[in-house]
């Protein structure tokens, strides 16, 4: 037989490639043909309200379900004195802020939501939330007005405040609208707190540099203090309006007065007085009710309760009252709050809570592990009789027994030495309801 020469062969090949070629091509159309049938098929059933292809459905939920699975499940806390449990939030909350009048409870998250709790279901079981979102963004730091009709959030991605109104409906919930204009960007490092005087006379932002800045309400700076800490890990305005204090790197807290006139013109800021005691970098402070009184705690270990109600004009500086240690504050950065009548000192370091009666220096509580993550705000609802912590995606709200201890020590020793029975019965009162508190709570006897 004769073979077929070199050309032949190579046109044989071409041949048999090009066949390939068109039976893959035929078969790709077909199942590119399949796909979209099947896709028209599901697309119609969803659109005449038939069930979708099992198949399909299937799939769909194990996708889903892989999803939940990868979702970090909430940390879990008990504990005899955790008053509730506040999750709504779908992300870890950073900043929570309590109403003047009592009523309500503000939190931010990084889901790009605000809540505002119902402070009057703390105690019941089911706990509501009115949300407001935050457009393109989300809030780290979150504060109400004097007059609860608004609060101001900072933005973590546009480094600036945000105001939102809160108009309240027939039903008496309330719709939360953003101002048209945000505040302008001056910071030039990350925000440390924020605040707004109770007086609606001026707003304070801070920074981790050295920079305090102090605004009006229409989003213009009065002034400008450089603190001269090298940095500032906190700063704060006090309750009474007066004043506005700083802490970071250097071992001391600095107060300065914020002046204005008697037509609500501003004026002037001034050094009034600093806490000067500890020996290295204060981590946290916090002011009384009623400014009367200062807390500090301290990266040499300790903490320190101050009073303040001096006469700084005539150079008189603040005493100390008390000194405490707390050892964790050495190793780790610590978060500090004040109850409003200053009897009860709460430490947090990590995701552990302290509580410190003032007036001995001695602790009489301690809550470990309460959230996932480390607690990123903690503070006293109004009344003391409360408080709370995040740090995670909830709000945790505790029973302030020591505080209940400290108002039962106190009327008792009033009432040796009240002489008018008016009197007499009011403390009465005041202690019995103490008792009765702490009885309930199974914290009668330490």
């Amino acid at each position: 037989m004769e073979l077929p020469q070199m050309p032949e062969l190579m046109g044989l090949s071409l041949l048999l490639g090009l066949l390939a070629l068109v039976a893959t091509a035929a078969v790709a159309r077909g199942w590119l043909r399949a796909e979209e049938e099947t896709s028209g098929r599901s697309a119609g059933q969803k659109a005449n309200g038939c069930p979708p292809d099992k198949s399909l459905k299937s799939k769909k939920q194990k996708l889903q379900q892989r999803i939940r699975k990868e979702k970090p499940q909430q940390h879990n806390f008990t504990h005899r004195l955790l008053a509730a449990a506040l999750k709504s939030h779908s992300g870890n909350i950073t900043c929570m802020d309590f109403s003047s009048n009592g009523k309500y409870l503000a939190t931010c998250a990084d889901d790009r939501t605000v809540r505002i709790w119902s402070t009057k279901d703390f105690l019941q079981r089911e706990h509501r939330s009115m949300r407001a979102n935050v457009e393109l963004d989300h809030a780290i730091l979150v504060r109400f007005s004097p007059d609860c009709r608004a609060f101001i959030v900072w933005l973590a991605n546009g480094d600036t405040l945000r105001v939102f109104k809160m108009t309240k409906r027939d039903d008496g919930g309330y719709t939360f609208t953003a101002t048209p204009e945000d505040f302008p960007k001056k910071h030039k490092a990350p925000i440390v707190n924020i605040g707004i005087a109770d007086t609606g006379k001026f707003i304070m932002t801070a920074s981790s540099d050295t920079s305090i800045l102090i605004w009006n309400l229409k989003g213009q700076v009065l002034s400008t203090i450089n603190t001269n800490h090298m940095n500032n890990t906190y700063a704060a305005i006090s309750p009474c309006s007066r004043f506005v204090a700083s802490c970071g790197f250097t071992p001391d807290v600095k107060v300065w007065e914020v002046c204005f006139g008697k037509k609500g013109d501003f004026q002037e800021i001034v050094r009034a007085f600093e806490l000067k005691g500890h020996s290295a970098a204060v981590h946290f402070f916090a002011f009384s009710n009623d400014s009367r009184r200062m807390a500090s705690v301290s990266k040499d270990g300790t903490w320190k309760l101050w009073d303040t109600d001096v006469e700084y004009k005539k150079q008189q500086d603040p005493y100390l009252l008390r000194t405490g240690r707390f050892e964790e504050a050495s190793t780790v950065p610590c978060r500090l709050a004040l109850s409003p009548d200053a009897q009860v000192l709460a430490l947090a370091s990590g995701s552990s809570i302290h509580l410190y009666n003032t007036r001995r220096g001695e602790k009489e509580e301690s809550f470990e592990q309460v959230h996932g993550e480390c607690i990123s705000d903690l503070s006293f609802d109004i009344t003391g009789r409360l408080l709370a912590s995040c740090g995670d995606r909830a709000v945790r709200l505790f029973h302030n027994t020591p505080g209940y201890r400290a108002v039962v020590e106190e009327m008792q020793a009033l009432l040796k030495r009240a002489s008018n029975e008016s009197t007499r019965q009011r403390l009465q009162q005041q202690l019995t309801q103490a008792q009765e508190a702490l009885k309930n709570l199974g914290a009668l006897k330490k």
